[in-house]
């Protein structure tokens, strides 16, 4: 096996073990577990992060050519802006719901071919690493504010059952869960916006059509529209709170659907 192999399985160890801890937080979390899990979190990034170097150096090109590279990286993703959540917020107990995710997105990714392919003629060309690398971008804060909306329902939770000890004292209030869920979104939003536009002239440069009513173009179209209406509604319905929270967890189902789902139901002559 070459590095990379043992660099991305290392990463995987360590991204399982902090999702062991970060779950256990939600029983009983005390600052040393808090700070177990981040450190096993940042030593399962760097990690990671040397796998997606390893894989360049050794390929030649940015590694999100199939399958496994595209769901690695996405986990990547995930975890790079978690990590800023966790110093700009200190959110101990966000992992809880996001090191799962992350986890799982790798196990994934451990399933799926490895072996490292020349590009296809169609990925030859830049506008590979910045389509790809903002629609990931854009999907993994999706993937936050899914984490934060099932915070704020669990957390709306405790208040309406007037259960105010335990998880309740440890969660953040309904007001900040809510800010932030929304600025993900909104940084989230218009990085999907611009992966949808690049991946139509990256289309429009490789077959001649902007749009081509791929499974793969329609679902992300879906997903786009999806948060459309969440940031509709916020802003010009007043809709905050529980029902923002929902519409931003069913959002990231669908991200989930168009990222997997696709590849593996519907025919789709993208990769990933």
């Amino acid at each position: 096996m070459g590095i990379e192999i043992y660099l991305f399985e290392f990463a995987l160890t360590f991204y399982f073990a902090a999702s062991i801890v970060s779950v256990l937080e939600l029983f009983k979390s005390t600052k040393t577990s808090s700070r177990i899990m981040i450190a096993l979190a940042v030593i399962g990034f760097l990690l990671h992060t040397s796998n997606v170097v390893a894989r360049y150096v050794i390929s030649g090109h940015i590694p999100i050519a199939n399958l496994h590279e595209a769901s690695s990286f996405f986990a990547w993703c995930i975890v790079l802006i978690f990590l800023f959540l966790e110093y700009r917020y200190k959110i101990g107990l966000l992992g809880s719901f996001i090191m799962p995710i992350v986890f799982l997105v790798m196990l994934s990714s451990s399933m799926l071919p490895r072996k490292m392919e020349p590009l296809a003629p169609v990925l030859q060309s830049y506008w590979l690493g910045v389509h790809t690398v903002l629609a990931f971008l854009g999907d993994a804060a999706f993937a936050m504010a899914f984490g934060v909306g099932i915070m704020y329902l669990l957390q709306e939770h405790y208040v309406k059952s007037k259960h105010l000890g335990g998880l309740f004292q440890r969660l953040p209030s309904l007001q900040i869960l809510d800010e932030i869920n929304y600025r993900l979104i909104t940084i989230g939003f218009p990085l999907l916006t611009l992966a949808i536009i690049t991946g139509a002239l990256w289309a429009e440069s490789a077959w001649g059509s902007y749009w081509r009513w791929d499974p793969k173009e329609v679902w992300s179209l879906i997903t786009w529209f999806i948060y459309a209406v969440v940031l509709h509604v916020r802003l010009i319905g007043g809709w905050r709170g529980k029902r923002a929270a929902i519409l931003s967890i069913l959002g990231f189902l669908v991200v989930l659907f168009t990222f997997f789902g696709v590849n593996f139901i519907l025919k789709s002559k993208h990769i990933f």
